[in-house]
């Protein structure tokens, strides 16, 4: 009896002892296999936010397969192992419903691409800059350098929009000047500011009417059309250049009143 269970002892030390370093070196072997992957000419073509994906894919992949070599390295049989996982997974689905949904959510966000890394998007009551897209969840910097981890299944869910979709993007300002002043004046000083922008591109032509009015004055609607790296820049070049050049020209109460605040 001494000896069997000495002989058991010494064949389970063995498994454990095999399976330990089977999982150092299988973990080592997995770390190397992703950094090639990182340098191999397909995934570098391929666009950041599906490279991501398919790298977080890769490695989810491995580890399950060092996983299933350890189990049957110890000697665990395979049906039992398939028989609890099935149970558990079962289980597990349930619990963990909202997870599965996020992980749906980011093979769909592969699939349909309504964004991409780099993006400037708005969806889900957040918006920021893409920096990633994993398996359940996506990255956003806010404009302040917040980091916001917004989870897959939502974004599917809400409506996204995506500032950074197109090359070119429209400035929208809007201006009060009293009734008194003559329109063909004003609407002259401000298509003169934005002629002498460079950041204003002159195809689309800059835009200058008159929108509407109150008691108090006429509004003025004012609209430039730049390349999208440069929005920020024409927004506010262009609001306090107008409101410069009408106190300069002594048009009477210039204001300026922001219509898109993205």
């Amino acid at each position: 009896m001494l000896q069997n269970i000495g002989a058991i002892c010494a064949n389970a030390v063995g498994k454990i002892l095999l399976a330990i370093i089977v999982y150092f070196v299988g973990k080592f072997i997995i770390k190397k296999l992703l950094g090639l992957a990182e340098k191999a000419k397909g995934l570098e073509k391929m666009d950041p936010s599906v490279r991501t994906f398919a790298l977080n894919g890769i490695k989810w992949l491995l580890y399950v397969i060092l996983v299933v070599s350890i189990v049957a390295i110890l000697g665990v049989p395979m049906a039992s192992v398939i028989a609890v996982l099935g149970a558990a997974g079962a289980a597990i689905a349930l619990a963990l419903q909202g997870s599965l949904s996020n992980l749906a959510g980011g093979v769909m966000l592969m699939i349909f691409r309504p964004f991409k890394v780099g993006s400037y998007v708005a969806a889900a009551g957040v918006e920021g800059v893409v920096e990633s897209i994993n398996l359940f969840y996506t990255v956003l910097i806010t404009l302040d350098n917040k980091r916001v981890t917004v989870p897959n299944g939502s974004l599917m869910n809400a409506t996204v929009t995506d500032y950074s979709a197109k090359d070119t993007r429209r400035v929208d300002l809007e201006f009060a000047c009293a009734k008194s002043e003559e329109p063909a004046r004003i609407i002259s000083i401000m298509k003169e500011v934005m002629a002498a922008h460079d950041k204003v591109l002159a195809d689309p032509a800059p835009f200058a009417r008159v929108s509407g009015g109150t008691n108090e004055g006429t509004k003025y609607t004012v609209r430039a059309w730049c390349e999208t790296g440069n929005y920020w820049d024409v927004y506010f070049d262009l609001a306090e250049g107008i409101t410069e050049k009408l106190g300069e020209a002594g048009v009477q109460a210039p204001a300026v009143r922001i219509i898109s605040d993205k």
